[in-house]
């Protein structure tokens, strides 16, 4: 049965509407000024296919996105695309019959630069332009509010709890690669590519994610909290290189991301700084006692979630030898300090789950940490690390990563750690 669906896209006071009729994978109607070809009598993956006017494509992105579909097809190719230099490769790998998908995220509105954020409408509209370059097909979905939702409003939360999250974690493990893994089945694709800088492993029967080539671009950390189920539908092409081989593979093919820069991590923040972000979000200043580990006042704080363990800087306190944030108390709003010392622990309590047996493995507690070697003791709901030696500053919200040599065999989110 033919179905309408509405486009629309604007900047400033210039927008642009696209109305498609479109029955089961064709095109059946289109009015869509503005694209270089008429898109009546097209498929769904032949329409989203075909270039256009900035504001105009973008409608028709707009239009297909809520419709679009295409019969299996063995060897088609789901790519995540970034509009930066790692996915343009892959797609240039992947194919004729590759399908480029770019997801569409809420990003706050006073950041100072969002242009830069691997979710922005700029970054959509180069990966649209990298795919019809290579004559592919580009869809965007659009998932502003869910992400906000899931992603976002956590983050906040999490804070407000005397938390220290790491949203990319939850992103990815909760949000992204379900909807991208759901777009590749929707697009007849048998895997979806990412242009991540990881390998994917067969252990003791499990599909899992392990380190890459390349030690300075390595991602096996952001994506330790996938599902591992996910992972048969997933490949990664980019774990076996270099960055620079990449960049060079991309001018070599004559890609124009081959000089495009980094995007940031925290997308949504889009390079605001977070404590701002969560102000505007409405974790109002509160103001507490700052006490040592004895209960002694020594200060005063405007809010809990303004520090996070380690930190020294910002406390306003004047004392014989530094003082760091140890832990908050979010119920009775109270921040603990006390000397670098009491920053060390050993025994780290994890909500979470190893992938395959372990008992004991080389344990990551923040994306930029040194590796510790732990042993693994299973509990209800995850699992308690026994460190091989103290570390300092363990922040409950954040992520603990099992590795086994550079295979990812267990992660979830620090509850507590203690000496």
């Amino acid at each position: 049965m033919a179905v309408e669906v509405i486009g629309d896209s604007a900047r400033g006071d210039t927008f642009a509407v696209a109305r498609l009729v479109v029955d089961g994978e064709r095109v059946v109607e289109a009015d869509a000024p503005g694209m270089e070809r008429p898109l009546a009598g097209l498929t769904l993956l032949e329409a989203a296919a075909v270039p256009g006017e900035t504001l105009a494509a973008d409608a028709v992105a707009d239009a297909l996105a809520t419709v679009f579909r295409a019969s299996p097809r063995p060897g088609r190719i789901a790519v995540a695309m970034s509009g930066g230099v790692d996915s343009a490769v892959a797609l240039h790998r992947a194919g004729a019959d590759a399908v480029g998908v770019t997801l569409r995220l809420w990003l706050d509105p006073s950041g100072p630069s969002a242009e830069r954020a691997c979710c922005s409408p700029d970054a959509v509209i180069s990966a649209r332009e990298a795919c019809h370059a290579l004559g592919r097909p580009h869809v965007t979905l659009d998932l502003r509010e869910s992400f906000r939702e899931t992603v976002v409003q956590a983050f906040v939360e999490g804070y407000a709890a005397g938390l220290t999250p790491n949203p990319c974690m939850r992103c990815n493990g909760a949000f992204r690669f379900a909807a991208l893994v759901a777009f590749a089945e929707r697009a007849g694709a048998d895997v979806l590519w990412t242009g991540h800088y990881a390998r994917l492993v067969e252990r003791d029967g499990v599909r899992l994610v392990a380190r890459a080539v390349d030690p300075a671009k390595d991602q096996s950390y952001m994506l330790a909290t996938v599902d591992p189920a996910l992972f048969q539908r997933v490949g990664f092409p980019l774990g076996e290189k270099t960055k620079p081989e990449v960049r060079a593979e991309a001018a070599a093919a004559g890609l124009a991301a081959a000089l495009r820069a980094e995007s940031q991590e925290a997308c949504f923040l889009a390079g605001g700084d977070y404590r701002g972000f969560l102000e505007r979000s409405g974790l109002a200043a509160a103001s507490g006692e700052i006490v040592d580990e004895s209960g002694a006042v020594l200060g005063a704080h405007e809010g809990i979630w303004r520090f996070t363990p380690g930190q020294r800087r910002g406390l306003g306190l004047a004392s014989a030898e530094p003082l760091h944030v140890v832990r908050s108390d979010p119920g009775s709003n109270t921040l603990v300090v006390g000397p670098r010392s009491a920053l060390r622990s050993r025994r780290v309590s994890v909500r979470g789950r190893t992938y395959v047996p372990v008992e004991r493995a080389d344990a990551k507690l923040r994306y930029r940490s040194a590796p510790v070697g732990a042993r693994v003791q299973p509990v209800d709901q995850g699992f308690v690390l026994e460190l091989d030696e103290p570390v300092e500053a363990v922040a409950p919200g954040q992520v603990a990563v099992l590795y086994e040599d550079d295979v990812v065999v267990g992660a979830g989110m620090i509850q507590s750690a203690t000496g």
